[in-house]
């Protein structure tokens, strides 16, 4: 459904109830580079809808981000500004400000807002950044970004996803968001090098064509481990000496899959 039907459909629920830390990120798979949709240049606001869904946003930014530790207030701004409700997709709308992640199209998530949050201000971004995102999903995450950085590229391997939340972010106004469809591992390498990069899925190791593409000092910031149950999330700073690994705490996203697990050149 568009922007216009999604508000036009759904009430106001201001009593949105927490819930713990679930599942987040994406599935991949294999993909060529087939679909490039663009919507760039400098940072931007969404556009001027009706927001019945303020109060909401305020509660989750008060209880569930700021109630739990996260006090940059640029990424405090942005997660009061982006309209979750409409990444979360209409069967969502009823809960689409709790804290936890939800159901999307194509069997995956959009993030628990915590998580988002964490992963943002963990980043230590600037308004200057160019930021590189793995796995853009239904764009909730590259929206958060776009209000922060100068420049965000968001690669999605799913191409429904790719396509439609281009359109969103596009109808939302986002005019420096990137959106590409094609496996992230080997991340964006004509627009490298970035600030930093964010990947939304579990990975069994850290991916070097992306370490490549930081910037010396810039960081990535990604699940690390195998199993399906806990992975660490972890900052990698980039020196000249190599990486710097910092852990920052547990928890339970859905693997990323594609190259990062089946090389090229090796059999499925």
């Amino acid at each position: 459904p568009s922007v216009k039907s999604i508000l036009k459909s759904s009430s106001t629920n201001d009593s949105m109830q927490r819930a713990g830390l679930r599942k987040t990120a994406l599935s991949f798979k294999p993909a060529s580079f087939l679909l490039i949709v663009t919507v760039l240049t400098v940072s931007c606001a969404p556009s001027a809808h009706p927001d019945s869904y303020r109060t909401a946003r305020e509660q989750m930014v008060k209880n569930d981000i700021e109630g739990r530790a996260i006090s940059d207030p640029a990424v405090l701004r942005a997660m009061l500004k982006v309209p979750r409700h409409l990444f979360a997709g209409s069967k969502n709308i009823d809960v689409a400000y709790s804290d936890s992640a939800l159901p999307i199209k194509e069997n995956q998530t959009i993030s628990q807002p915590y998580v988002v949050a964490l992963m943002t201000a963990t980043a230590e971004l600037t308004s200057t950044d160019k930021v590189l995102e793995i796995g853009t999903g239904s764009g909730y995450q590259a929206a958060v970004l776009g209000e922060i950085v100068k420049e965000v590229y968001s690669i999605e391997i799913i191409e429904t996803l790719a396509r439609e939340s281009s359109k969103l972010l596009h109808e939302l106004g986002y005019k420096n968001i990137k959106v590409k469809h094609g496996d992230g591992y080997q991340g964006w390498k004509e627009e490298s090098p970035f600030d930093a990069i964010l990947i939304t899925a579990a990975a069994p190791k850290i991916p070097e064509p992306l370490t490549d593409q930081l910037k010396t000092g810039g960081r990535l910031v990604m699940p690390l481990g195998e199993t399906r149950t806990s992975q660490e999330l972890i900052v990698l700073t980039k020196t000249e000496n190599g990486l710097d690994k910092r852990f920052v705490t547990r928890v339970v996203f859905v693997p990323m899959t594609g190259e990062v697990r089946n090389p090229k050149g090796e059999d499925s």
